[in-house]
């Protein structure tokens, strides 16, 4: 089964009218939890990007809370390494909270779940380097940019899928009066 198959048989592909984190609107959303309930898809598609990863010889696994939490869990277990996570942190930005720390240096592979413009990543990654480590690649389960991301390392999505998104103002959706759903 491929990467779309799965988000379809998962029901993670919505279409309608979306205010996503990001502030933007679209008129398709991707919800990733409707993925992560199933263990079998999220197996699948994280072995996807452990395959990836692994190339890259990582010591450790890390994701931003909340979905990457979960992945990164899993593709450390695939991998055979240790996952970890970080939170926000006071200054806006994120960190390794609970204790976490890293040896100097030590590769991480940094996991996340939908890309749309990447800030989770950009701060995960500055956490990451942050805490004394070296991130060495990035894998999602999906890059809604069609592949136009570019955070300056190695970058892998289980499914990369072009989504519109539209600043509220100039939204078609807004535009004709539909209804949004936030997400």
């Amino acid at each position: 089964m491929d990467p779309f198959d799965i988000f379809k048989a998962s029901g993670a592909i919505l279409d309608g009218h979306f205010s996503l984190t990001s502030g933007r609107h679209s008129d398709r959303y991707l919800e990733k939890f409707n993925l992560l309930q199933w263990p079998e898809y999220t197996e699948k598609i994280c072995e996807l990007m452990a395959d990836f990863g692994r190339k890259f010889s990582p010591q450790s696994v890390a994701g931003p809370t909340t979905g990457g939490v979960l992945l990164a869990y899993e593709v450390a277990r695939q991998i055979g390494v240790r996952g970890l996570f970080c939170e926000k942190d006071m200054s806006g930005g994120r960190s390794f909270q609970r204790g976490f720390s890293f040896l100097p240096g030590e590769a991480v592979l940094v996991v996340d779940d939908i890309v749309t413009t990447g800030g989770s990543l950009v701060d995960t990654i500055a956490a990451v380097r942050n805490a004394g480590a070296n991130p060495v690649a990035v894998v999602s389960i999906a890059d809604r940019t069609g592949g136009k991301i570019d955070l300056g390392l190695p970058f892998f999505a289980a499914l990369t899928i072009e989504i519109p998104s539209w600043e509220s103002s100039e939204c078609p959706k807004c535009l004709d009066g539909e209804p949004i759903t936030h997400t």
